[in-house]
C-alpha cells in the first residue's frame, strides 16, 4: 500500500476544495480522503509541496502507429511489423511521460494494436484499421471498404479481433491527398449500417467528420463520437447553432483534435487551408468553446502521431488550446480527465480519483485548476499503481 496526498487536488470532474489523500493498493486506488487526513500506519507517504494531484490524463485520439514524422501515415504499409511494434512502444512512453495513462487509438496499420499484448503504460482502447471508402482518407492502413454488407462485415471483424472501437472515415482528411476534406465517403445507408451493426454488436462508433454533411450524416447514424467536427464547406467552415443544439441533445462527444507542438509550421496542404479558410489553431479552440457553451460533450485529443505538428505526449497543450479559447480551466481539465474516460469507455477503470479504480495519478507543480500549463510540470506519473521511472 501507498499513500499520495496534495493540498490541491481535482478528481476528474471538479476541484476537491480540501486537496487529497489517496491510498493506493497494488493497482487499485482504495480511498480518498480530504488532504489533512492521516494515512495508515507504516503506510509510505508520498507528499511533493507545492504539487496538485489528479488522475492519469486520457488522450482520446492518437495513432500509436504513427512516428509524427512527415510521412507518419503514408509509410504505414512500408513497414515491417517489428517496425511498427518499436513506433508503437516508443509512442506509448512519450504518453506516459507526459502523465497520460490511457490512450485511445483510433487508427491502427496490420492490427498492430489491437493486437497488442496487454503490457506496463497507458491502458490502451484501440479500433484497429480505420474503415474508409477505397482510395479513401487514410486507406494505407487497410480498411477500405464499400457497400452495406461489406461494411456491416468490417464492422463483425473489429468485433471478432478485439477491437474496444469502431473508427468510421466519413469525410476526406488533410492527410491523404486526393481525399476532399468538404465532401462525405460513404452514402447514408452505408453510414447506418455500420453504426447498426457496430451497436448491435456492442461496440461505440466514433466518425471522421470534417465536412459540415459528414456531420450531419453520422449523427443522423446515431454516433457515439464525432472526430475534428470541423462543419466544413467549399466556403467556410463551423457547426451552425442549430446543429450543435442537436449534438448536445444527443449527446454525442465531439473530439476537436486539439494541441500543436510549439512552433510548428504546418504540412503545406494544412496551411493553405488555415491561409483560404482561417483554420487557425485559436479559431479552432473557440468555436470548440462555443460548442462546449451549447452543451456540446467536448474530450480532448491530439490525433497524435499523423506529423510533426503532433507529436506524441502533447495533450496537456490541447487542454491549454480549450482553456485559451475559453473554456475555465477545470471545464478544459474534465475533458482530458473525466469527460474523456466516459467517451472511451474507461469510466469503470480511469479517469477519476474514486475507489476502485486503476491508481492511475498525476502530480504537477502549480495549480491547472487555475492555469492549466501547470499540466506541463510533471513532478509524478504513476500508472496502475506503479510509479513511472521505477
Amino acid at each position: 500500500m501507498h499513500a499520495y496526498r496534495a493540498d490541491r487536488a481535482f478528481d476528474g470532474d471538479r476541484v476537491l476544495p480540501d486537496g487529497a489523500l489517496v491510498l493506493v493498493d497494488d493497482d487499485r486506488i482504495l480511498a480518498v480522503e480530504p488532504a489533512a487526513s492521516a494515512p495508515p500506519a507504516d503506510v509510505p507517504l508520498t507528499h511533493l509541496p507545492g504539487t496538485t494531484l489528479l488522475p492519469g490524463l486520457v488522450d482520446a485520439h492518437v495513432h500509436l502507429c504513427g512516428d509524427s514524422g512527415p510521412r507518419a501515415l503514408d509509410q504505414l504499409d512500408e513497414l515491417s511489423r517489428d517496425q511498427v511494434d518499436a513506433i508503437v512502444t516508443a509512442s506509448l512512453a512519450e504518453h506516459l511521460a507526459a502523465g497520460v495513462t490511457a490512450v485511445r487509438d483510433l487508427g491502427d496499420v496490420g492490427w498492430a494494436v489491437v493486437e497488442r499484448a496487454p503490457g506496463p503504460g497507458p491502458t490502451v482502447v484501440a479500433s484497429g484499421p480505420p474503415i474508409t471508402s477505397p482510395a479513401g482518407h487514410c486507406a494505407s492502413m487497410g480498411g477500405a471498404t464499400a457497400g452495406v454488407d461489406a461494411l456491416r462485415a468490417a464492422v463483425r471483424e473489429r468485433a471478432e479481433r478485439g477491437a474496444g472501437v469502431v473508427k468510421l472515415m466519413a469525410s476526406g482528411g488533410a492527410m491523404t491527398a486526393g481525399t476532399d476534406m468538404a465532401a462525405c465517403q460513404f452514402t447514408s445507408a452505408e453510414v447506418h449500417a455500420v453504426v447498426e451493426e457496430a451497436h448491435r454488436l456492442g461496440l461505440p462508433v466514433t466518425a471522421h467528420a470534417h465536412a459540415l454533411g459528414a456531420v450531419r450524416q453520422v449523427l443522423a447514424a446515431g454516433v457515439d463520437g464525432i472526430e475534428h467536427c470541423t462543419g466544413l464547406t467549399a466556403t467556410g467552415w463551423g457547426v451552425p447553432p442549430a446543429l450543435a443544439g442537436q449534438l448536445a441533445r444527443a449527446g454525442t462527444a465531439v473530439c476537436p483534435t486539439l494541441g500543436l507542438a510549439p512552433g510548428t509550421v504546418p504540412p503545406p496542404r494544412v496551411q493553405a487551408l488555415i491561409d483560404r479558410l482561417g483554420l487557425t489553431e485559436q479559431a479552432r479552440a473557440e468555436e470548440a468553446a462555443r460548442l462546449h457553451r451549447a452543451g456540446v460533450r467536448i474530450v480532448s485529443g491530439v490525433d497524435a502521431g499523423i506529423a510533426p505538428g503532433k507529436p506524441h505526449g502533447i495533450l496537456p497543450e490541447a487542454v491549454a488550446s480549450l482553456a485559451g479559447g475559453g473554456v475555465p480551466a477545470p471545464e478544459a481539465l474534465r475533458t482530458a480527465t473525466g469527460a474523456a474516460a466516459d467517451a472511451c469507455g474507461l469510466a469503470r477503470r480511469t479517469g477519476r480519483l474514486a475507489p476502485g479504480l486503476d491508481a492511475d495519478l498525476l502530480l504537477v507543480d502549480g495549480d491547472p485548476t487555475a492555469d492549466v500549463t501547470a499540466l506541463l510540470r510533471v513532478r509524478l506519473v504513476v500508472s496502475r499503481g506503479r510509479e513511472v521511472g521505477t
